[in-house]
């Protein structure tokens, strides 16, 4: 589900309609700045469900701009990129009534400084965003896992088997955690994600001024041992120095099982830059945020996608060449994914992030066929008798997709809010 800002399924995708810190004004470019929310909402949907969160002013606006498979929740924000402010999910394993250890999420509620505290930050007021991540486990009734070290999730990118991929530009800023050496950082990061490598990278993307180089814009993995990297050709581009970097630090070193990486190279678009008109439609005065000037470089990276089950939902800022590039690598490197453009992604990233700093995502966890049956029996309260003779069949189809052979004697929904898990009892 997804939860974005507006917000998403079981991975949780996340945004918020109320729009940036920095709040968009005039009608036309108010309107733009939010269907562009809503396009990466809608797409997302399309492949798994998809949670919204939105302001009591904007409620009503999200809800009847998004379809009704998506979920609109209110919730008061301070500025929408879910990613930095929601919870990191995780997976461990807990006891079974069968014994054997199953897979259970929670989610880490990290602290939060608006990427760099009052002298630093993007924003002055963050109360809002500090409670977003406990908001959202409570509304999922999932375990919650307070700390006190702050950290964004845009942060770190890790890849399932016990690497994780951040920037010292980011996690060692004097900023974030001064008190902290890097080494403490990495112990913390390896208690609480589960993780036993930790790969730093020097720099993050170029113009990346806001997050302080966070990962999600400058690399990410594509599986484990394939990394995506925020690439140019261009040497007389500034990123072109933080890319040849992190290649030689990423080509000399290891993951978690020793494997080598491949590093697929992604680039940039443009460099894209502030227009005077978009400059001009953002109001600041009242926000006490960070300013956003003509002129400035836009941290536009294609890296800063979201992965959903079957798809890349992938931002496009207008740069023909580019974006096309960017579709054409993204399709290679995810063969069984349908890569979805998001045209006028421009929108997102004038204020410093895109898709995957709108989202985050909450993983399902299937219960195993074993503790589904056991769990099946006892509320069904069958004999031993009445199971000798059946089998169960566990499907994630809906009952009208159920396999023809099978002759379907009882049928339970394991849980009112998962009408696609299906026991079914054949003869």
């Amino acid at each position: 589900m997804d939860i974005t800002c507006l917000q998403s399924g079981n991975p949780i995708p996340s945004a918020g309609l109320d729009g940036l810190n920095a709040r968009i004004t005039g009608e036309t470019m108010q309107c733009q700045h939010q269907q562009v929310f809503t396009k990466v909402a809608s797409a997302i949907s399309k492949f798994e469900p998809v949670t919204v969160c939105a302001s009591a002013n904007q409620w009503a606006n999200a809800r009847s701009q998004l379809p009704e498979t998506v979920r609109v929740v209110e919730m008061s924000l301070n500025d929408s990129w879910f990613r930095d402010t929601g919870p990191t999910f995780v997976v461990g394993k807990s006891a079974s009534c069968s014994g054997t250890p199953e897979p259970k999420v929670a989610g880490i509620d990290w602290n939060f400084n608006s990427w760099g505290g009052i002298d630093d930050g993007c924003y002055r007021d963050w109360s809002h965003d500090l409670l977003v991540a406990q908001k959202i486990l409570a509304i999922e009734k999932l375990p919650r896992f307070q700390h006190s070290m702050i950290l964004e999730g845009g942060s770190i990118h890790v890849d399932g088997e016990g690497t994780c991929l951040t920037t010292e530009e980011c996690l060692l800023n004097k900023n974030r955690n001064p008190h902290l050496t890097k080494e403490q950082i990495e112990d913390q990061l390896k208690a609480y994600l589960g993780v036993t490598k930790i790969i730093w990278l020097p720099r993050g993307l170029y113009g990346d001024d806001d997050t302080n180089g966070h990962i999600d814009n400058m690399c990410c993995f594509v599986k484990p041992g394939v990394v995506l990297l925020s690439w140019t050709d261009d040497e007389t581009d500034p990123q072109y120095e933080r890319a040849v970097e992190a290649v030689s630090v990423l080509s000399n070193t290891t993951d978690a099982k020793g494997r080598k990486l491949e590093i697929i190279k992604l680039h940039v678009p443009g460099p894209l830059y502030m227009t005077e008109k978009e400059a001009a439609g953002l109001f600041q005065e009242e926000c006490e945020a960070k300013p956003r000037l003509a002129g400035t470089r836009l941290a536009a990276s294609y890296v800063n996608f979201y992965i959903a089950n079957g798809a890349i939902i992938a931002p496009q800022f207008g740069d023909q060449k580019w974006d096309d590039e960017a579709v054409r690598v993204l399709s290679k490197a995810f063969p069984n994914h349908e890569v979805v453009r998001i045209e006028g992604a421009r929108e997102i990233v004038l204020a410093g992030g895109n898709i995957h700093c709108i989202t985050q995502q909450q993983p399902r966890v299937s219960l195993s066929i074993m503790s589904t049956m056991i769990a099946f029996i006892h509320r069904m309260a069958l004999t031993q008798a009445e199971t000798a003779n059946l089998r169960v069949v566990l499907t994630l189809q809906r009952m009208a997709c159920k396999p023809p052979k099978y002759k379907v004697i009882k049928c339970l929904g394991l849980d009112s809010r998962d009408k696609d898990v299906f026991i079914i009892l054949v003869d």
